[in-house]
């Protein structure tokens, strides 16, 4: 059988996710990396919904849950084909597919979020997602050089998250309502993924090398360029590039899809890669770990789904 694994990006950490991770051994490592991080009394803390949607704590924390979560799953599931991961969640992709270890990611996602903050300084900005028929093609204008307004992530041809300063977006998400579209702002309070980032991802950049990155035991597929490479020359470029471009999550799905897994696991808190990727590639079954209430229903499933007796 084969298996591709999707690790999921800033805004799927809540409350209440994975309960059942915290009393597995095989997590300790990486749960320990975000104390060192986020302070020994962070697992207290996830009720407080400030503090856990802040940068500078969402990233390292879905870095080292998730990381957590594969290390816990890995021994019981087959070597993945490919994997891939949305935004924050390349680090842990990245991690997950040897290109450094585990102990380095969360520091690098809390460099990032670093970065990221420094360059949003006195700038107030977010993410909207806008949904609805041809979505991506009606907000694709507002991607012009020179605009307020950028194209963030790619979802469909009906799902789009846009990038901005908030007086932008709010103008925006008015015009777009009222022309029948769907309208969201994400808990993020930077406009990731579009030219502003730029002073970030050069930062990043300088961080990545230093870094010690190996070639990948199995092909990451890149949010910057929607393919997959292996080689520390193709992938360091790449996790550091996409903090200000278009993240092509489209792109991303249909590559994974291309390597013809049997299913498709979304490793973290939250199940939003898991329905995106039923929409666009409906015959490749997919479900997300915090759907389950342990690690015996993951491994029922992915074993089931792959036809292993």
């Amino acid at each position: 059988m084969s298996l591709a694994l999707l690790f999921p990006g800033q805004g799927a950490q809540h409350a209440a996710m994975l309960p059942w991770l915290w009393a597995q051994p095989a997590a300790a490592p990486a749960l320990q990396s975000l104390s060192a991080v986020l302070g020994s009394g962070w697992q207290a803390r996830l009720a407080d919904a400030d503090w856990l949607h802040a940068n500078a704590v969402a990233q390292p924390l879905l870095t080292g849950l998730c990381l957590a979560a594969w290390r816990v799953l890995a021994p019981q599931l087959p070597a993945p084909v490919a994997v891939a991961g949305y935004s924050v969640g390349e680090l842990a992709a990245f991690a997950a597919a040897g290109v450094f270890d585990d102990a380095a990611a969360v520091p690098l996602a809390a460099a990032r979020a670093q970065a990221m903050d420094a360059a949003a300084a006195g700038r107030p900005a977010g993410l909207l997602a806008v949904q609805g028929p041809q979505a991506n093609a009606r907000v694709m204008a507002l991607a012009q050089p020179g605009s307020d307004l950028a194209i963030a992530i790619r979802i469909s041809p009906e799902r789009v998250i846009v990038g901005g300063p908030l007086a932008a977006l709010e103008a925006g998400a008015a015009d777009w309502s009222a022309a029948g579209l769907r309208c969201s702002r994400l808990p993020i309070g930077v406009a990731s993924h579009t030219p502003a980032m730029a002073p970030a991802a050069a930062a990043f950049a300088a961080q990545l090398a230093h870094a010690q990155l190996r070639h990948a035991r199995v092909p990451v597929v890149c949010n910057f360029t929607g393919a997959a490479g292996r080689t520390p020359a193709v992938l360091a470029p790449a996790l550091s590039g996409q903090i200000a471009s278009t993240v092509r999550w489209d792109d991303c799905m249909d590559t994974l899809a291309e390597r013809q897994p049997r299913c498709v696991l979304e490793v973290g808190p939250g199940a939003a890669l898991a329905a995106m990727w039923r929409e666009r590639h409906p015959g490749i079954p997919a479900r997300s770990i915090d759907e389950f209430s342990g690690v015996e229903g993951v491994v029922r499933w992915v074993e089931g789904v792959g036809g292993v007796n």
